[in-house]
């Protein structure tokens, strides 16, 4: 079973101005309960103990709300103050935090809820660490809510990914939510670069998989999006 989780929390939340004039995204509140607490109850739930924070932005209020979260969970901080890493520059600095077994990554800013199955302990039943280096947490683009993108990946009938075409629309949306194999985090191209680089080699060794969401998904990006959340909840 997985136990380690890291969340993404040290972006700088730019779409979400004028909110994080004065508090980092992740403690944003959505349906009464900060963005970083939806999440943190959801991997909670899948039954993860230790999960890995990392901060830059307002640093010190979401290590402050960190002490004060009350449940099971325990914290560990990985200090980006000093430079923002991006995502795959901020998962080698918590590298050492993270563990030698697979650990599950989840971006604080994305709000998911449970379908028929419990998410977590879906993808830990599918994943296989003898064919897959990560396996991503997607969401039909139908039903990528509060999304404007194109779409980010096609699955086969195996559940491999593959990237969506340059001017062309693809069929499902990465939720933010993975789980990867701690063998991926090595040989970084510098100390700032994107998780797309760990999945761009996963990918050409077909080692990158994908599990599609049953349950509901938002992408809490501006906050125009917070009150259609909010009215989407509130009528189940």
């Amino acid at each position: 079973m997985i136990r380690t989780a890291m969340l993404m929390a040290a972006g700088l939340g730019k779409r979400m101005r004028p909110l994080t004039a004065t508090r980092p995204k992740p403690l944003v509140k959505v349906a009464g309960k900060p963005l970083m607490d939806h999440a943190l109850d959801r991997l909670e739930a899948g039954g993860i103990e230790q999960v890995v924070v990392n901060v830059h932005y307002l640093a010190d209020t979401i290590e402050a709300h960190l002490r004060a979260r009350r449940g099971t969970l325990k914290f560990s901080v990985s200090d980006e103050r000093s430079k923002l890493l991006e995502t795959g520059g901020g998962l080698m600095r918590a590298r050492h935090l993270l563990g030698d077994t697979p650990f599950l990554c989840a971006n604080s800013d994305n709000l998911w809820i449970d379908g028929p199955q419990d998410t977590i302990g879906q993808m830990q039943r599918i994943w296989d660490p003898e064919r897959m280096d990560a396996l991503l947490l997607v969401v039909p683009l139908a039903r990528a809510h509060c999304h404007s993108g194109p779409g980010d990946f096609h699955m086969d009938a195996r559940g491999r990914l593959a990237r969506r075409k340059t001017a062309h629309v693809a069929p499902f949306v990465f939720t933010g939510v993975q789980i990867m194999a701690p063998s991926l985090l090595v040989d970084p191209p510098g100390e700032v670069f994107s998780t797309n680089i760990l999945w761009n080699r996963a990918m050409e060794a077909g080692r990158l998989y994908g599990v599609s969401h049953q349950g509901l998904w938002f992408d809490v990006g501006t906050p125009g999006a917070i009150p259609v959340v909010e009215a989407m909840l509130a009528h189940g």
